[in-house]
């Protein structure tokens, strides 16, 4: 789950948590997103080519769900939610303060269907909150307890990974 903030054409912050996000493939470069087609955050996206996505913690569930409600275009959806813009390196819209790592995005490619869009987008700028990683840029999921959610007939539930224990190289899943 993560929050992708984005900034309007006529400078309105817009917020709106997100549950379908995958980088597509490794090293993190680009990430493909679905969204319905109407959507303020798709809107802007289109707009003006920039988005973040923030990834929160769990901690952060209160706001987040004040951001899923449907505002107007017009309505600061960060001052609606109590959330804090972060300033971003390379792009115009805001992160999110208190989030765990920001992944400032630039739009390359739409993929428009009936009742929804597939967004590919370029990373240009990745931070984290060193508190939370450690020097190879892994993440401590039990101190970091990072917001994910599972989706259900009439809802979802917040909810954050655990870890397993279990660790495997890439190499692993290679066939030689």
């Amino acid at each position: 789950m993560a929050l992708i903030s984005t900034i309007s054409k006529n400078g309105v912050l817009n917020v709106a948590p997100w549950s379908n996000i995958t980088p597509i493939l490794r090293p993190l470069e680009e990430i493909v997103m679905a969204s319905w087609i109407k959507r303020d955050t798709l809107d802007n996206i289109r707009d003006t080519g920039e988005f973040v996505i923030n990834i929160p913690p769990v901690e952060m569930s209160e706001k987040v769900m004040i951001s899923s409600k449907n505002f107007q275009a017009d309505v600061d959806e960060f001052k609606e939610a109590g959330l804090s813009p972060r300033r971003s390196s390379m792009i115009a819209p805001p992160g999110v303060e208190g989030c765990l790592a920001w992944a400032e995005s630039s739009f390359i490619e739409e993929i428009a269907r009936d009742r929804f869009s597939l967004i590919i987008g370029k990373v240009v700028n990745l931070e984290v909150d060193d508190r939370f990683f450690n020097d190879n840029g892994e993440m401590d999921y039990e101190k970091a307890k990072p917001m994910s959610c599972i989706l259900g007939a009439k809802g979802l539930e917040f909810t954050y990974p655990a870890n397993s224990g279990k660790k495997a190289s890439y190499s692993e899943m290679m066939l030689r």
